[in-house]
């Protein structure tokens, strides 16, 4: 297995503080904290099983999903891609080697589709024992993160740069259910998201947004708020945009022109741009505004 090095790479005090800014969930539904760290464990693990049953079926291997170019077989390449990337990641805090240079969250659609197709040569049988395989090694590698390194240990995301080791265990539950959902929607059938999964995502995708603002974007300053209004992770944020990027905090929202409304899974979806939905309340031009501040992940 990939070895945690207790100490390695720590994070200067606060580092890791980005992450935990303006979440309203507490103790185990709150997996920035090693408090949190057995529930989204747990819901990963359910969330995989759930995956795995979805792409074993031999005739949906060929089967269109909701991202544009990639059928259930390339969901599976970029999930082994995603999961023996982390390796590479944790490896380098291990041997105190130097990490790989990010690629970046925009470069992420080229770079990630690219290396997702590159397996289409592989059969089914060879990439679902390869994914089989690669999870069991990575839930092992997150089930050995002690209390310290939980929020402490930095290691270097291939896309996201320098990040606490939890992220690694949220990265796996935006993959795990985000892409279940992008297979179950190719499938022509309604269905929905896990409500714990949702909620646990819900403090991940104010940083998503952080991230992926569009370089072009106009970040000329104006505030609104984002109301969470169902699950552990509930609650009213204020959202505040400059040429500096997008900062968050929870706080009351009436006193702001625009107020976006979300239940947890339709916010993760909309963060990752797979619908338009949510309810607008107040400046419409203000929430526009922001809903398409974003490159889609």
């Amino acid at each position: 297995m990939v070895a945690l090095s207790t100490g390695a790479a720590r994070r200067p005090d606060g580092c890791a503080a980005g992450y935990r800014r303006g979440v309203s969930g507490m103790g185990e539904w709150d997996a920035t904290t090693y408090e949190g760290k057995d529930t989204i464990l747990r819901v990963v693990r359910r969330e995989a099983d759930e995956l795995f049953a979805l792409v074993e079926p031999a005739e949906v291997w060929d089967r269109k999903t909701a991202c544009a170019k990639w059928s259930t077989r390339d969901v599976v390449g970029h999930l082994v891609d995603t999961i023996e990337g982390y390796f590479a990641a944790f490896d380098a805090v291990h041997s105190g080697t130097e990490p790989a240079k990010p690629h970046g969250l925009p470069a992420m659609s080229q770079v990630a589709g690219d290396q997702a197709i590159a397996f289409r040569d592989a059969s089914q049988a060879e990439m679902l024992e390869r994914l089989h395989t690669d999870f069991d090694k990575v839930m092992e590698l997150l089930d050995s993160v002690g209390p310290d390194d939980w929020a402490g240990l930095i290691v270097t995301h291939p896309y996201m740069g320098p990040v606490p080791a939890f992220f690694y265990a949220a990265g796996q539950l935006m993959d795990f259910a985000v892409h279940s959902w992008d297979i179950r929607e190719g499938s022509g059938q309604a269905h929905a998201m896990s409500a714990d999964a949702a909620d646990l995502l819900i403090p991940f995708m104010f940083v998503l947004w952080q991230a992926s603002i569009r370089a072009d974007a106009d970040t000329s300053p104006f505030q609104l708020g984002i109301r969470v209004t169902t699950g552990h992770n509930a609650g009213d944020f204020r959202v505040s945009i400059s040429p500096d990027g997008m900062t968050y905090e929870p706080g009351s929202v009436d006193d702001l022109p625009s107020v976006l409304e979300f239940d947890a899974a339709s916010l993760v979806l909309v963060a990752f741009g797979r619908c338009d939905a949510g309810t607008m309340r107040g400046d419409r031009a203000i929430a526009e505004r922001f809903l398409n501040l974003f490159f889609r992940v």
